[in-house]
Protein backbone atom coordinates (compact mmCIF):
# COMPACT_ATOMS: atom_id res chain seq x y z
CA UNK A 1 0.00 0.00 0.00
CA UNK A 2 1.49 3.37 -1.01
CA UNK A 3 2.32 5.67 1.86
CA UNK A 4 -0.26 8.35 0.99
CA UNK A 5 -2.95 5.72 0.54
CA UNK A 6 -2.15 4.25 3.96
CA UNK A 7 -2.42 7.63 5.66
CA UNK A 8 -5.60 8.47 3.78
CA UNK A 9 -7.12 5.15 4.84
CA UNK A 10 -6.18 5.81 8.46
CA UNK A 11 -7.90 9.17 8.70
CA UNK A 12 -10.82 8.16 6.45
CA UNK A 13 -11.44 5.20 8.75
CA UNK A 14 -11.44 7.50 11.76
CA UNK A 15 -13.97 9.82 10.15
CA UNK A 16 -16.13 6.90 9.05
CA UNK A 17 -16.52 5.78 12.64
CA UNK A 18 -17.76 9.12 13.94
CA UNK A 19 -21.44 8.26 13.72
CA UNK A 20 -21.59 7.58 17.46
CA UNK A 21 -19.77 10.78 18.38
CA UNK A 22 -21.43 14.16 18.42
CA UNK A 23 -19.18 17.18 18.87
CA UNK A 24 -20.63 20.62 19.37
CA UNK A 25 -18.52 23.53 20.53
CA UNK A 26 -20.04 25.28 23.54
CA UNK A 27 -21.74 28.59 22.89
CA UNK A 28 -19.71 30.72 25.29
CA UNK A 29 -16.93 29.65 27.57
CA UNK A 30 -14.22 31.62 25.82
CA UNK A 31 -12.84 33.68 28.67
CA UNK A 32 -12.80 30.81 31.15
CA UNK A 33 -9.65 28.76 31.64
CA UNK A 34 -10.60 25.14 31.08
CA UNK A 35 -9.47 23.25 34.20
CA UNK A 36 -8.74 20.11 32.20
CA UNK A 37 -6.36 22.02 29.94
CA UNK A 38 -4.76 23.77 32.92
CA UNK A 39 -4.14 20.51 34.75
CA UNK A 40 -2.80 18.87 31.61
CA UNK A 41 -0.14 21.59 31.55
CA UNK A 42 0.54 20.92 35.23
CA UNK A 43 0.81 17.23 34.42
CA UNK A 44 3.34 17.86 31.68
CA UNK A 45 5.40 19.91 34.10
CA UNK A 46 5.46 17.02 36.57
CA UNK A 47 5.87 14.26 34.00
CA UNK A 48 8.48 15.82 31.76
CA UNK A 49 9.89 19.10 33.08
CA UNK A 50 10.64 17.65 36.53
CA UNK A 51 10.57 13.84 36.26
CA UNK A 52 12.02 13.72 32.73
CA UNK A 53 10.00 10.62 31.88
CA UNK A 54 10.64 9.10 28.48
CA UNK A 55 7.77 8.93 25.93
CA UNK A 56 6.74 5.36 26.83
CA UNK A 57 6.58 6.37 30.50
CA UNK A 58 4.84 9.67 29.74
CA UNK A 59 2.03 7.94 27.86
CA UNK A 60 1.09 5.78 30.84
CA UNK A 61 1.20 8.74 33.24
CA UNK A 62 -0.98 11.00 31.10
CA UNK A 63 -3.49 8.21 30.51
CA UNK A 64 -3.80 7.62 34.24
CA UNK A 65 -4.28 11.31 35.02
CA UNK A 66 -6.89 11.90 32.33
CA UNK A 67 -8.75 8.66 32.95
CA UNK A 68 -9.38 9.79 36.52
CA UNK A 69 -10.26 13.34 35.45
CA UNK A 70 -12.72 12.01 32.88
CA UNK A 71 -14.52 9.76 35.36
CA UNK A 72 -14.84 12.63 37.83
CA UNK A 73 -16.17 15.18 35.32
CA UNK A 74 -18.47 12.66 33.64
CA UNK A 75 -20.03 11.79 37.00
CA UNK A 76 -20.78 15.42 37.85
CA UNK A 77 -22.20 16.03 34.36
CA UNK A 78 -24.81 13.33 34.99
CA UNK A 79 -22.90 10.42 33.47
CA UNK A 80 -23.77 11.17 29.81
CA UNK A 81 -20.96 8.83 28.71
CA UNK A 82 -19.82 5.40 29.76
CA UNK A 83 -17.30 5.80 32.59
CA UNK A 84 -13.81 4.37 32.30
CA UNK A 85 -13.58 2.81 35.78
CA UNK A 86 -16.13 4.40 38.11
CA UNK A 87 -19.05 6.78 38.26
CA UNK A 88 -18.94 8.34 41.74
CA UNK A 89 -22.31 9.40 43.13
CA UNK A 90 -23.03 13.02 42.13
CA UNK A 91 -26.08 15.21 41.66
CA UNK A 92 -24.56 17.84 39.37
CA UNK A 93 -24.14 20.53 42.01
CA UNK A 94 -20.50 19.59 42.63
CA UNK A 95 -17.71 21.85 41.37
CA UNK A 96 -16.16 20.36 38.25
CA UNK A 97 -13.12 22.58 38.78
CA UNK A 98 -12.54 21.10 42.24
CA UNK A 99 -13.07 17.59 40.91
CA UNK A 100 -10.56 18.07 38.07
CA UNK A 101 -7.97 19.59 40.38
CA UNK A 102 -8.37 16.84 42.98
CA UNK A 103 -8.33 13.94 40.53
CA UNK A 104 -5.28 15.29 38.69
CA UNK A 105 -3.42 16.27 41.86
CA UNK A 106 -3.93 12.93 43.56
CA UNK A 107 -2.93 11.01 40.43
CA UNK A 108 0.24 13.08 39.99
CA UNK A 109 1.07 12.75 43.68
CA UNK A 110 0.73 8.97 43.43
CA UNK A 111 3.05 8.95 40.43
CA UNK A 112 5.57 11.45 41.75
CA UNK A 113 5.55 11.56 45.56
CA UNK A 114 8.88 13.39 45.56
CA UNK A 115 7.12 16.37 43.95
CA UNK A 116 4.60 16.69 46.78
CA UNK A 117 5.47 20.25 47.83
CA UNK A 118 5.29 21.65 44.30
CA UNK A 119 2.13 19.74 43.39
CA UNK A 120 0.42 20.73 46.63
CA UNK A 121 1.15 24.39 45.91
CA UNK A 122 -0.54 24.05 42.50
CA UNK A 123 -3.48 22.24 44.06
CA UNK A 124 -3.90 24.81 46.83
CA UNK A 125 -3.84 27.62 44.26
CA UNK A 126 -6.53 25.86 42.21
CA UNK A 127 -8.78 25.30 45.21
CA UNK A 128 -8.28 28.86 46.46
CA UNK A 129 -9.91 30.13 43.27
CA UNK A 130 -13.08 28.11 43.99
CA UNK A 131 -15.60 29.53 46.50
CA UNK A 132 -15.86 27.54 49.70
CA UNK A 133 -19.02 25.55 50.22
CA UNK A 134 -20.83 22.33 49.48
CA UNK A 135 -20.11 22.45 45.75
CA UNK A 136 -16.38 22.68 46.33
CA UNK A 137 -16.38 19.89 48.90
CA UNK A 138 -18.54 17.73 46.67
CA UNK A 139 -16.15 18.21 43.76
CA UNK A 140 -13.18 17.31 45.93
CA UNK A 141 -14.94 14.12 47.02
CA UNK A 142 -15.82 13.06 43.46
CA UNK A 143 -12.30 13.78 42.22
CA UNK A 144 -10.76 11.83 45.08
CA UNK A 145 -12.96 8.79 44.38
CA UNK A 146 -12.06 8.80 40.69
CA UNK A 147 -8.35 9.07 41.48
CA UNK A 148 -8.54 6.28 44.07
CA UNK A 149 -10.14 3.96 41.52
CA UNK A 150 -7.43 4.65 38.97
CA UNK A 151 -4.62 4.23 41.49
CA UNK A 152 -6.06 0.89 42.58
CA UNK A 153 -6.57 -0.27 38.99
CA UNK A 154 -2.96 0.45 38.00
CA UNK A 155 -1.34 -1.26 40.95
CA UNK A 156 1.03 -3.95 39.71
CA UNK A 157 0.16 -3.18 36.09
CA UNK A 158 3.61 -4.19 34.87
CA UNK A 159 5.10 -0.71 34.64
CA UNK A 160 8.83 -0.41 35.33
CA UNK A 161 9.24 -4.18 35.44
CA UNK A 162 12.55 -6.01 35.33
CA UNK A 163 12.33 -7.14 31.69
CA UNK A 164 15.36 -6.54 29.46
CA UNK A 165 15.79 -6.60 25.70
CA UNK A 166 17.49 -9.68 24.25
CA UNK A 167 20.82 -8.73 22.69
CA UNK A 168 21.46 -10.59 19.44
CA UNK A 169 24.60 -11.32 17.48
CA UNK A 170 23.18 -12.55 14.15
CA UNK A 171 22.23 -10.39 11.14
CA UNK A 172 18.88 -8.71 11.72
CA UNK A 173 18.98 -9.09 15.48
CA UNK A 174 18.89 -6.04 17.73
CA UNK A 175 21.85 -4.95 19.75
CA UNK A 176 22.59 -1.65 21.62
CA UNK A 177 23.60 1.17 19.33
CA UNK A 178 26.21 3.92 19.36
CA UNK A 179 26.95 6.36 20.85
CA UNK A 180 25.13 5.44 24.09
CA UNK A 181 24.84 1.64 23.73
CA UNK A 182 21.84 1.90 26.05
CA UNK A 183 19.00 -0.55 26.65
CA UNK A 184 15.76 0.65 28.25
CA UNK A 185 11.97 0.35 28.29
CA UNK A 186 11.60 -3.41 27.74
CA UNK A 187 8.83 -3.52 30.36
CA UNK A 188 6.54 -1.36 28.23
CA UNK A 189 5.16 -4.20 26.13
CA UNK A 190 4.21 -6.03 29.32
CA UNK A 191 2.09 -3.24 30.82
CA UNK A 192 -1.61 -3.97 31.27
CA UNK A 193 -3.37 -2.07 28.47
CA UNK A 194 -5.93 0.59 29.31
CA UNK A 195 -8.40 -0.44 26.61
CA UNK A 196 -7.08 -3.41 24.65
CA UNK A 197 -7.83 -7.00 25.57
CA UNK A 198 -4.19 -7.93 24.97
CA UNK A 199 -0.94 -6.16 24.14
CA UNK A 200 -0.25 -8.70 21.39
CA UNK A 201 -3.63 -8.68 19.66
CA UNK A 202 -2.38 -6.73 16.64
CA UNK A 203 0.73 -8.79 15.86
CA UNK A 204 2.14 -7.94 12.44
CA UNK A 205 3.85 -10.18 9.90
CA UNK A 206 7.19 -8.67 10.83
CA UNK A 207 9.91 -6.71 9.04
CA UNK A 208 10.95 -7.54 5.47
CA UNK A 209 13.32 -10.48 5.05
CA UNK A 210 16.95 -9.39 4.98
CA UNK A 211 17.44 -10.77 1.48
CA UNK A 212 14.34 -9.10 0.01
CA UNK A 213 14.17 -6.16 -2.35
CA UNK A 214 11.89 -4.36 0.13
CA UNK A 215 14.55 -4.58 2.82
CA UNK A 216 17.22 -3.27 0.44
CA UNK A 217 14.99 -0.31 -0.42
CA UNK A 218 14.53 0.45 3.28
CA UNK A 219 18.24 0.28 4.04
CA UNK A 220 19.35 2.32 1.06
CA UNK A 221 16.73 5.01 1.65
CA UNK A 222 17.79 5.55 5.26
CA UNK A 223 21.48 5.35 4.33
CA UNK A 224 21.00 8.08 1.73
CA UNK A 225 18.80 10.55 3.60
CA UNK A 226 19.04 9.67 7.31
CA UNK A 227 22.77 9.94 7.89
CA UNK A 228 24.28 12.69 10.00
CA UNK A 229 26.29 13.85 6.97
CA UNK A 230 23.54 13.36 4.37
CA UNK A 231 23.79 15.81 1.49
CA UNK A 232 20.30 15.14 0.14
CA UNK A 233 18.26 15.87 3.28
CA UNK A 234 16.91 19.43 3.24
CA UNK A 235 17.06 21.89 6.13
CA UNK A 236 13.31 21.55 6.61
CA UNK A 237 13.57 17.76 6.73
CA UNK A 238 16.34 18.03 9.30
CA UNK A 239 14.22 20.35 11.42
CA UNK A 240 11.22 18.01 11.15
CA UNK A 241 13.30 15.00 12.17
CA UNK A 242 14.56 16.77 15.28
CA UNK A 243 11.12 18.27 16.05
CA UNK A 244 9.40 14.88 16.07
CA UNK A 245 12.24 13.24 18.01
CA UNK A 246 12.09 15.75 20.87
CA UNK A 247 11.52 13.83 24.12
CA UNK A 248 9.44 16.83 25.26
CA UNK A 249 6.75 15.53 22.85
CA UNK A 250 5.00 18.45 21.20
CA UNK A 251 1.89 16.27 20.90
CA UNK A 252 0.93 17.11 24.49
CA UNK A 253 0.92 20.81 23.60
CA UNK A 254 -1.06 20.06 20.43
CA UNK A 255 -3.97 18.58 22.38
CA UNK A 256 -4.13 21.57 24.71
CA UNK A 257 -4.03 23.98 21.80
CA UNK A 258 -6.82 22.16 19.95
CA UNK A 259 -8.97 21.98 23.08
CA UNK A 260 -8.71 25.75 23.40
CA UNK A 261 -9.05 26.60 19.69
CA UNK A 262 -12.15 24.42 19.38
CA UNK A 263 -13.71 25.86 22.54
CA UNK A 264 -14.16 22.58 24.37
CA UNK A 265 -16.19 22.56 27.55
CA UNK A 266 -14.80 20.93 30.66
CA UNK A 267 -16.67 17.70 29.90
CA UNK A 268 -15.66 17.68 26.25
CA UNK A 269 -12.03 18.30 27.11
CA UNK A 270 -12.04 15.59 29.79
CA UNK A 271 -13.47 13.09 27.33
CA UNK A 272 -11.15 14.08 24.48
CA UNK A 273 -7.99 13.94 26.59
CA UNK A 274 -8.90 10.57 28.12
CA UNK A 275 -9.88 9.09 24.78
CA UNK A 276 -6.73 10.24 23.00
CA UNK A 277 -4.28 9.58 25.83
CA UNK A 278 -5.49 6.05 26.53
CA UNK A 279 -5.48 5.16 22.83
CA UNK A 280 -1.96 6.54 22.54
CA UNK A 281 -0.79 4.61 25.59
CA UNK A 282 -2.20 1.33 24.30
CA UNK A 283 -0.70 1.90 20.85
CA UNK A 284 2.71 2.24 22.49
CA UNK A 285 2.15 -0.87 24.62
CA UNK A 286 1.22 -2.85 21.47
CA UNK A 287 4.20 -1.38 19.62
CA UNK A 288 6.69 -2.32 22.33
CA UNK A 289 5.21 -5.79 22.43
CA UNK A 290 6.05 -5.97 18.71
CA UNK A 291 9.56 -4.66 19.36
CA UNK A 292 10.21 -7.47 21.80
CA UNK A 293 8.66 -10.12 19.56
CA UNK A 294 10.66 -9.24 16.43
CA UNK A 295 13.78 -7.77 18.10
CA UNK A 296 14.93 -6.21 14.82
CA UNK A 297 18.14 -4.27 14.42
CA UNK A 298 18.24 -0.51 14.02
CA UNK A 299 19.35 1.26 10.80
CA UNK A 300 22.72 2.22 12.27
CA UNK A 301 23.51 -1.44 12.93
CA UNK A 302 22.01 -2.62 9.65
CA UNK A 303 23.97 -0.11 7.57
CA UNK A 304 27.26 -0.56 9.37
CA UNK A 305 26.94 -4.36 9.07
CA UNK A 306 25.19 -4.49 5.68
CA UNK A 307 27.93 -6.72 4.25
CA UNK A 308 26.68 -9.48 6.58
CA UNK A 309 22.96 -9.37 5.69
CA UNK A 310 23.14 -11.64 2.62
CA UNK A 311 21.51 -9.01 0.41
CA UNK A 312 23.51 -8.15 -2.74
CA UNK A 313 21.72 -4.79 -3.03
CA UNK A 314 23.12 -3.42 0.25
CA UNK A 315 26.67 -2.31 0.99
CA UNK A 316 28.10 -1.87 4.47
CA UNK A 317 29.47 1.43 5.77
CA UNK A 318 31.13 0.97 9.17
CA UNK A 319 31.35 4.75 9.68
CA UNK A 320 27.68 5.59 8.98
CA UNK A 321 25.80 7.32 11.80
CA UNK A 322 22.21 8.65 11.89
CA UNK A 323 21.21 12.28 12.32
CA UNK A 324 19.45 11.47 15.60
CA UNK A 325 20.59 9.46 18.57
CA UNK A 326 18.99 6.04 18.15
CA UNK A 327 16.55 5.11 20.96
CA UNK A 328 17.58 2.34 23.33
CA UNK A 329 15.32 -0.45 22.06
CA UNK A 330 14.61 -2.53 18.93
CA UNK A 331 13.46 -0.96 15.69
CA UNK A 332 10.28 -2.72 14.54
CA UNK A 333 7.70 -1.23 14.78
CA UNK A 334 8.07 2.54 15.11
CA UNK A 335 6.79 3.73 18.47
CA UNK A 336 6.37 7.27 17.25
CA UNK A 337 4.18 6.35 14.29
CA UNK A 338 2.14 3.96 16.47
CA UNK A 339 1.60 6.79 18.94
CA UNK A 340 0.93 9.54 16.38
CA UNK A 341 -1.37 7.39 14.26
CA UNK A 342 -3.41 6.64 17.39
CA UNK A 343 -3.57 10.28 18.45
CA UNK A 344 -4.31 11.86 15.06
CA UNK A 345 -6.98 9.34 14.05
CA UNK A 346 -8.64 9.65 17.46
CA UNK A 347 -8.65 13.44 17.18
CA UNK A 348 -10.22 13.23 13.70
CA UNK A 349 -12.82 10.84 15.14
CA UNK A 350 -13.62 13.11 18.07
CA UNK A 351 -14.01 16.29 16.02
CA UNK A 352 -15.65 14.72 12.96
CA UNK A 353 -13.06 16.35 10.72
CA UNK A 354 -9.44 16.19 9.67
CA UNK A 355 -8.75 19.81 8.71
CA UNK A 356 -8.17 21.43 12.10
CA UNK A 357 -4.96 23.52 12.03
CA UNK A 358 -2.45 23.45 14.88
CA UNK A 359 1.19 24.10 15.66
CA UNK A 360 3.65 23.38 18.44
CA UNK A 361 7.13 24.39 19.55
CA UNK A 362 10.02 21.99 20.06
CA UNK A 363 12.88 23.11 22.32
CA UNK A 364 15.19 20.51 20.78
CA UNK A 365 14.61 21.85 17.27
CA UNK A 366 14.09 25.42 18.52
CA UNK A 367 11.27 25.59 16.00
CA UNK A 368 7.51 25.77 15.72
CA UNK A 369 5.96 23.62 13.05
CA UNK A 370 2.50 24.21 11.61
CA UNK A 371 -0.02 21.69 10.29
CA UNK A 372 -3.31 22.15 8.49
CA UNK A 373 -4.74 18.76 9.38
CA UNK A 374 -4.24 15.66 11.47
CA UNK A 375 -3.35 13.61 8.38
CA UNK A 376 -0.65 16.11 7.42
CA UNK A 377 1.06 15.66 10.78
CA UNK A 378 0.80 11.88 10.55
CA UNK A 379 2.28 11.90 7.05
CA UNK A 380 5.23 13.97 8.24
CA UNK A 381 6.13 11.81 11.23
CA UNK A 382 6.39 8.77 8.93
CA UNK A 383 8.95 10.64 6.85
CA UNK A 384 10.68 12.26 9.83
CA UNK A 385 11.72 8.96 11.39
CA UNK A 386 13.43 8.02 8.11
CA UNK A 387 14.98 11.49 7.74
CA UNK A 388 16.38 11.12 11.26
CA UNK A 389 17.97 7.78 10.45
CA UNK A 390 16.35 5.86 13.29
CA UNK A 391 13.64 3.85 11.49
CA UNK A 392 13.03 2.01 8.26
CA UNK A 393 9.95 2.97 6.27
CA UNK A 394 8.42 -0.49 6.72
CA UNK A 395 8.50 -0.04 10.51
CA UNK A 396 6.93 3.41 10.19
CA UNK A 397 4.12 2.15 7.98
CA UNK A 398 3.40 -0.82 10.24
CA UNK A 399 3.38 1.57 13.20
CA UNK A 400 0.64 3.58 11.48
CA UNK A 401 -1.37 0.38 11.05
CA UNK A 402 -0.99 -0.57 14.71
CA UNK A 403 -2.08 2.89 15.82
CA UNK A 404 -5.09 2.67 13.52
CA UNK A 405 -5.97 -0.80 14.82
CA UNK A 406 -5.84 0.38 18.43
CA UNK A 407 -7.97 3.39 17.56
CA UNK A 408 -10.53 1.20 15.78
CA UNK A 409 -10.70 -1.10 18.81
CA UNK A 410 -11.30 1.88 21.08
CA UNK A 411 -13.94 3.34 18.77
CA UNK A 412 -15.80 0.03 18.55
CA UNK A 413 -15.65 -0.63 22.29
CA UNK A 414 -17.74 0.58 25.18
CA UNK A 415 -15.45 3.25 26.58
CA UNK A 416 -16.43 6.92 26.22
CA UNK A 417 -19.71 6.09 24.43
CA UNK A 418 -22.95 8.02 25.03
CA UNK A 419 -25.14 6.21 27.56
CA UNK A 420 -28.32 5.90 25.56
Amino acid sequence: MARRTLLRVAVTAALALTSTVVFRAPVAEAAVVNPVVAWDANAQQAIWDVAQQQPNEQARSFAMVHGAVYDAVNAIAGKPYQPYLVAPAADGTESAEAAVATAAYQMLLSLFPAQQARLLAQYDDALAAIPDGAAKQGGISVGAQAAAAMIADRQNDGAFGAQTWIVGTQPGQWRPTPPTYASAGAWTGHVKPFLLASASMFRTSGPPALTSAAYARDVNEVKRIGGVTSTVRTADQTEAAIWWHDRHLAEWEIKRQIAVSQGLSTLQAARMFAMVDMTEADALIACYNEKEYWSFWRPVTAIQLADTDGNPATVGDPTWMPLLVTPAFPEYTSGHTCFTSASMTTLAYFFHRDDIPFSAYSPAADATRHYGSFSQALAEVVEARVWGGVHFRSADNQGVRIGLSVFAYMAAGRYFKPRR
